[in-house]
């Protein structure tokens, strides 16, 4: 009996019921309603698989992370300094505008977005396209209109098919909302990170 609950113990950050996932998708084209699919996608796979990548090159990440910092303006950011990924909110997107306020320091944000993407828990791509599977058959339901949808159902699937998960926000929502943040796991951040940035309203 122990062994069947701790099992469900472990599953139960993936359990999604319809409710949640309406919920989520909801409050994304209610935040961002120049989303398409692959956005709403982009969001899930982060809540459950977490950075896109493995990084083993350091100074590389952190080059890439410099030059986003010195091309990028506070205007060009969103005003808020993080988000919940997906429907679980396991993993958090932090906004470089907490560096550029001076709110931690690029380190700090470097450190926790290498370990979180560093993690050894990360879920196979075979239980995040079952995942993704009960996730869309809901989307389908709520019947949202979006743009390019069934292209964009289409591409997801066939990266899917192949064992690949990883995609790129749609150009739509880059251009309306230019997105500049690392993602971190929720419990180093909550450790490490929130406590410097302002409550959320």
């Amino acid at each position: 009996m122990k062994v069947i609950l701790f099992f469900c113990a472990m599953l139960f950050p993936y359990m999604l019921p319809a409710q949640d996932i309406h919920g989520f998708v909801s409050r994304q084209m209610a935040t961002y309603p120049e989303s398409r699919l692959l956005d709403i996608y982009k969001s899930c796979f982060q809540d459950y698989m977490g950075a896109e990548h493995l990084v083993s090159d350091r100074q590389m990440v952190k080059a890439y992370l410099d030059e986003e910092l010195q091309t990028t303006s506070l205007d060009d950011l969103m005003p808020w300094y993080y988000e919940s990924c997906g429907i679980n909110g396991q993993y958090i997107r932090v906004s470089i505008r907490a560096i550029k306020e001076n709110l931690i320091t690029d380190d700090m944000l470097l450190d926790a977005f290498i370990r979180s993407a560093n993690s050894e828990k990360r879920p196979s791509v075979e239980s995040w396209r079952d995942q993704w599977h009960k996730i869309i058959g809901t989307i389908d339901q709520m019947e949202l209109g979006l743009a390019n949808y069934q292209q964009d159902r289409a591409f997801i699937d066939s990266i899917l098919t192949v064992g690949k998960y990883a995609i790129s926000h749609s150009p739509e929502y880059r251009e309306a909302y230019r997105p500049h943040y690392r993602i971190v796991e929720k419990g180093i951040f909550e450790r490490e990170i929130k406590t410097f940035l302002p409550k959320k309203p």
